[in-house]
């Protein structure tokens, strides 16, 4: 009997203690969809800051001073909830898996004019590209992409003022103290739109996970099917002379993508902040040009400004075929390169052309 291990040679995965009976139950079922899992880009959430401290009503008690006087503490303001982004992430998983999130409370005020301890904040990290909207006004709040950048999406309450705040020549012994004020609580939504300087589009089946992982350190999954890529891929490439830039791989488009066939629509809002668009297409195609206009299509009906990135196309496996005919696109403003990324044949020509087009789209920035 054989020992390869099942399900296309893949090991198979261990459930997380984290997933819910149903969710554990499916995947022990279909393991193959445990890889899905793993890139989660778009969390709902509730927040809630703390409340304030209510102030303390106390009177002081001191050897030899007649009537003594108020003394009551503030109490300590409630924490809030903080949004960071943190570089080392690249999914939302985390918040996939807690939905609530409440900062502490205020501690009430004490005699002696002494203040309560304030709540501790809480800290939401996230990966770098994150969009946070208020899903009650469907105003987006930030667009955090910086290193270590952050948000305060809810503020906790002030704490309350003691009885020492209200005395007066009418009122030497005031009864009086503030409660602390609520700490404000919101339902959000995180999507995540990846960070990267070129996006790589093609149809299933094209090579873009195999020409990701020669021009970089990245290793997405590679086989000979269609949709092996089901979730987005990043890489850095090496331009030398200490140039590189970030290239995305997203699953593979198909006709009506941008309608919600295939796996293409789903992710394409992760090339939505690309510089530039690498369209990859296979020199084994019966009609490329229908191919490209597929491509510029789903495009344009996802999102009209992204068909207009500057763009380079690249048609792949011309190993295959024993004489490559050459092709215009754009009216010959489109630069097209001849590879194999599977021999590597090309490939620097490729890496001097999109080293060309980055320069020209910084020099215009």
């Amino acid at each position: 009997m054989s020992d390869s291990p099942p399900y296309g040679g893949h090991i198979r995965p261990t459930v997380s203690s984290k997933l819910s009976i149903v969710e554990s139950e499916f995947l022990s079922r279909y393991p193959f969809f445990y890889f899905i899992m793993q890139f989660v880009d778009y969390a709902e959430i509730l927040v809630k800051a703390g409340n304030g401290g209510r102030g303390c009503i106390s009177f002081r008690r001191e050897k030899y001073v007649p009537k003594g006087g108020p003394d009551g503490g503030d109490g300590g303001n409630g924490g809030s909830v903080i949004v960071l982004v943190d570089s080392h992430m690249t999914t939302l998983l985390d918040l996939h898996y807690r939905r609530h999130y409440q900062a502490e409370n205020g501690e009430q005020g004490m005699g002696a004019l002494k203040h309560g301890r304030n709540g501790k904040d809480i800290v939401i990290k996230v990966p770098p590209g994150t969009i946070i909207k208020d899903l009650d006004s469907g105003n987006v709040l930030a667009d955090i992409t910086g290193k270590e950048q952050f948000l305060t999406v809810a503020f906790g309450g002030k704490g309350g003022r003691g009885n020492a705040h209200f005395k007066s020549s009418t009122q030497q012994a005031p009864r009086k103290a503030e409660p602390g004020l609520t700490g404000e609580e919101r339902k959000l939504s995180l999507e995540l739109k990846l960070l990267a300087d070129v996006g790589l589009v093609g149809l299933p089946n094209a090579g873009k996970s195999t020409l990701l992982s020669k021009l970089s350190s990245a290793r997405p999954k590679i086989a000979d099917y269609p949709f092996t890529t089901l979730v987005p891929n990043l890489g850095m490439v090496n331009l030398g002379e200490h140039r590189s830039f970030v290239l995305a791989d997203i699953p593979g488009l198909i006709e009506g993508a941008s309608g919600g066939k295939g796996l293409g629509i789903q992710f394409l809002k992760h090339i939505q902040r690309t510089k530039l668009l690498l369209f990859l297409l296979d020199s084994t195609s019966e009609d490329i040009k229908t191919d490209y206009q597929t491509l510029k299509k789903e495009i344009k009906l996802f999102d009209p400004l992204l068909s207009q990135r500057p763009e380079v196309v690249v048609v792949n496996k011309i190993d295959l075929i024993p004489k490559v005919k050459k092709i215009r696109m754009g009216r010959g403003r489109v630069p097209v390169c001849y590879i194999s990324a599977m021999t590597g044949e090309g490939l620097k020509e490729l890496l001097n052309v999109l080293k060309l087009e980055l320069s020209k789209i910084r020099e215009k920035f």
